[in-house]
């Protein structure tokens, strides 16, 4: 028989979310009046925005993340645990970067298995000394989770190593991401116990916790809460190997803000959501944003920085330390170059120790001078991948030092233990160069520390340096690393090839002090003043703009699973009462009913594109009620609307946006455009021929006033950036004739001037205006961009009186998005819906003929 949280897990991780109850005592909501705790009831904490009197006085934020800043160990005599700050996490010096009032909360994991029986008494204690929220993942969970999903899945994955057959990178196993989601649930309910949804703003960092925003969007529709993705973001052609690709886009897209250290992994984003889900970014006033479903998803880009104060902190100890002058003395007359990396297959120990072998070989003037003293700090994985790259290190290692070793001489001194900052800080002082030779790394902060440490302390007269001269470091940085873009000084390499790697360790070592000294005055520049503090005080104030308006708003959610989402839209954008409309029509006198055709009355998905004869049958209704102007607004060419309503003889139909109309059947088509002059087609074809023929899956559509080209069926990216160039291309051409040129929903258009939907519109309230039939009501529904101009002139008309100030106005778009419209309809079925509630009350024809209707115009 399965367990009951078993069979609740396999429903989270299909994405049926259940309501989280109250299971076990709730964590007191942590208030900003020092010494009063409040406790929750059920009701309260199940609702969306609490009841619970608030006496916050500023913004608090929550810090969500894999692991909590706090060391914890076991009391010497076995009874609890002691808890400590861990100086050395990024998480802790977030807050130097907040206003000084603001409230910091952490919620995370601790690093050691604490018994159910303790876990009460530690939450109460972390949360009351420490203000820190502990989330307790069961074993088996956090060993498929972190060591399951997280390093076997994503790490490798988002460092480019594809799992290409099951004994390279494993297959993809679903218990595990089921794993990941239950522990991502988990985080979430810590966050719920202590959360104030209408005050606080959450900050969640990392690619452990990348669905948890779908959780807590989907409890609080309004809440304030960004993203930071500490490790590089791949390519999309590595991104979408992935089986959960989307679920974890959707997830991240309900964050208000989404950070990453460099352009290239926000590009990378970007990118992806361009291609899974049709999004776009579009830069505004330098700020990159992603519009979905009515939100504003911002993009943050800046990498983080090393905490100033804690790096001179320890300086200040570092000149008296034994371990400095201990160095100095083991490597005197020794040109030192430093590696410090975490010991993982991407950072590319293995290719710098071979770089090291070719610099001895090809300079072999730095045989028994250069070292390269290697820190391997502790893995924090494991696999066979990394056993075998240890292996290869070591033989290299060994290989080197027997080669080119002597007596009292080891070019390579490899350090395998966990080293503390002010021992490293003692290696900085004796390192000509530090050599970081990542294939793959999120940012690295090792070079920045460096630097520091390489300054010293302002107004000391004692300097890490072995003389008290001028200030001076060198750099050899992969270009695969985060920080490589920051360091413009240094010598940038790719890694894989070791030959350049070699010479670039060689020119850091050879080149002249003046110039060492100018580039460290450079970074140093950088370094000092983009710090943690200027980082996440950026972020924050990023954060807190994009969210400003989240409480004018109105939002909802909609989707299940993954697929959920909030839409969020202007306070007067409310979907359409058929009751309110009716009751409209009813009462009025002289209507214009204004109908875009394709994703109006005919769904965009259908592959038959004819009305149907329901469709046909409500059009003619309406057409035959003598108070109506009823018109078919569309993009398609006359010939194909005509046939196809030809059945419907008083509709007036307005084709290819307007350029020709017709007000009924009897009646001859009209021209609207500026010009009859179509000279311009045998310039602007051959160029859109050119594009068509590099551009695989596009097409050109030819109308009788119009050219478009298509690309829907082209590659995203490729699509989009030849029809921007196209678009400079034809502006530039067409630039003396009477047309425009547009671009739209994959397509750019070169049609006449002076044709548009609202034009048309405006034709239409003004003709009935001057036969003494002034429309009292107006319906106007479309779903795309081109009817916006309809929407537009809605307005504009009753302000300039060709509408009466009394007219009842419906302009309605198809879908819940951002518009000039005021109402919504979901789809074309509840347009046509509405147009049978229509149907039902307009008056018969009369028995006579009589020329009515849209006709008599």
């Amino acid at each position: 028989m399965m367990s009951r949280s078993y069979t609740n897990l396999l429903d989270l991780a299909s994405g049926n979310f259940p309501v989280m109850g109250r299971e076990k005592k709730r964590l007191p909501r942590v208030m900003t009046v020092a010494g009063v705790i409040s406790e929750l009831d059920d009701d309260q904490a199940n609702s969306v925005t609490s009841d619970v009197p608030s006496s916050v006085v500023v913004d608090r934020v929550i810090i969500v993340a894999n692991q909590l800043p706090v060391k914890a160990k076991r009391r010497p005599d076995n009874k609890g645990w002691s808890f400590s700050w861990d100086e050395d996490s990024l998480l802790l010096h977030i807050k130097d970067g907040l206003p000084d009032d603001m409230e910091v909360i952490y919620v995370g994991s601790l690093r050691v298995e604490v018994d159910s029986s303790e876990q009460d008494d530690v939450s109460q204690l972390l949360l009351e000394r420490f203000k820190c929220v502990p989330a307790f993942l069961p074993p088996d969970i956090l060993a498929r989770y972190y060591h399951g999903f997280c390093k076997q899945h994503l790490w490798p994955l988002f460092h480019y190593m594809i799992p290409y057959s099951a004994s390279h990178g494993g297959r993809f196993d679903r218990s595990l991401w089921e794993a990941y989601v239950a522990a991502n649930k988990i985080f979430s309910q810590k966050v719920i116990e202590v959360i104030n949804p209408d005050d606080d703003y959450v900050w969640i960092h990392d690619y452990h916790l990348m669905v948890l925003p779908t959780f807590l969007r989907r409890r609080f529709n309004r809440l304030r809460m960004g993203f930071f993705l500490h490790s590089p973001f791949p390519s999309s052609e590595i991104y979408r190997t992935l089986p959960v690709r989307e679920e974890i886009l959707k997830a991240l897209l309900n964050s208000d803000l989404i950070g990453f250290h460099t352009f290239d992994y926000a590009r990378h984003f970007l990118s992806c959501c361009s291609r899974m889900l049709g999004l776009e970014y579009q830069s505004k006033r330098g700020y990159i944003g992603l519009e979905y479903y009515g939100r504003t998803v911002g993009i943050k880009i800046m990498p983080v920085g090393i905490h100033m104060g804690q790096i001179e902190s320890v300086l200040k100890l570092a000149d008296k330390d034994w371990r400095v002058g201990e160095l100095k003395q083991q490597f005197e007359g020794k040109t030192v170059l430093l590696g410090v990396d975490d010991m993982d297959i991407f950072k590319g120990v293995d290719l710098k120790l071979l770089a090291m072998e070719q610099m001895l070989k090809q300079h072999p003037k730095w045989q028994g001078r250069a070292v390269l003293v290697q820190i391997a700090n502790p893995a924090r994985g494991k696999g066979k991948e990394l056993e075998e790259i240890q292996a290869e290190m070591q033989a290299t290692q060994k290989r080197i030092n027997d080669t080119f070793g002597s007596p009292g001489y080891e070019p390579v001194v490899f350090i395998d233990r966990p080293v503390s900052l002010s021992e490293r800080v003692a290696y900085y002082s004796v390192a000509e160069c530090v050599v970081v030779t990542a294939v793959r790394d999120g940012m690295n902060l090792t070079p920045y520390e460096y630097i520091v440490c390489r300054q010293g302390i302002s107004g000391s007269d004692s300097s890490l340096e072995s003389s008290g001269g001028p200030k001076k470091s060198m750099l050899v940085v992969s270009e695969f690393i985060g920080c490589s873009p920051s360091l413009s000084g240094a010598i940038r390499v790719n890694p894989w090839n070791v030959e350049a790697t070699a010479e670039a360790m060689n020119e850091a070592i050879s080149m002249a002090d003046a110039e060492k000294q100018l580039r460290h005055e450079k970074h140093y520049r950088y370094v000092s003043t983009h710090d943690v503090a200027y980082w996440s005080r950026s972020f924050f104030q990023d954060m807190e703009r994009t969210c400003q308006d989240h409480f004018r708003r109105r939002c909802w959610g909609i989707g299940l699973s993954f697929g959920f989402r909030v839409v969020a839209l202007d306070p007067n954008f409310r979907k359409l009462s058929i009751d309110a409309i009716v009751s409209a029509y009813s009462r009025s006198k002289s209507r214009a009913i204004l109908l875009d055709y394709d994703g109006t009355v005919m769904p965009q998905t259908s592959i038959n594109k004819k009305p149907s004869q329901e469709v046909i049958s409500l059009i003619n209704t309406l057409c035959g009620d003598v108070r109506n102007t009823v018109f078919v607004v569309s993009g398609r060419g006359r010939e194909s609307l005509g046939k196809w309503f030809s059945p419907c003889k008083k509709l007036g139909i307005a084709a290819e946006h307007g350029y020709f109309m017709r007000w009924s059947e009897d009646k001859e088509w009209e021209t609207c455009g500026q010009s009859n002059d179509f000279g311009w087609v045998q310039m602007a074809e051959p160029v859109m021929q050119l594009y068509t023929e590099a551009t695989d899956g596009s097409s050109i559509e030819k109308k009788e006033s119009a050219l478009v080209w298509h690309h829907r069926d082209a590659d995203p990216g490729f699509g989009s950036s030849q029809a921007k160039e196209m678009l400079d291309h034809l502006e530039s051409v067409l630039a003396n004739e009477p047309v425009a040129v547009k671009s739209g929903q994959f397509i750019v258009e070169v049609k006449p001037q002076g044709v548009s939907k609202g034009i048309v519109a405006e034709k239409i309230f003004t003709s009935m205006a001057e036969i003494g039939k002034q429309a009292d009501f107006v319906l106007c529904i479309g779903d795309d961009r081109s009817d916006e101009d309809m929407f537009e002139i809605i307005g504009n008309a009753m302000n300039s009186g060709v509408l009466s100030a009394n007219t009842s106005l419906f302009a309605c778009t198809v879908g819940q998005k951002p518009s000039k419209a005021k109402y919504y309809l979901d789809d074309t079925t509840e347009v046509v819906i509405m147009l049978e509630a229509l149907a039902e009350v307009s008056s018969p024809p009369p028995s006579t003929e009589v020329g009515s209707g849209s006709g008599s115009l």
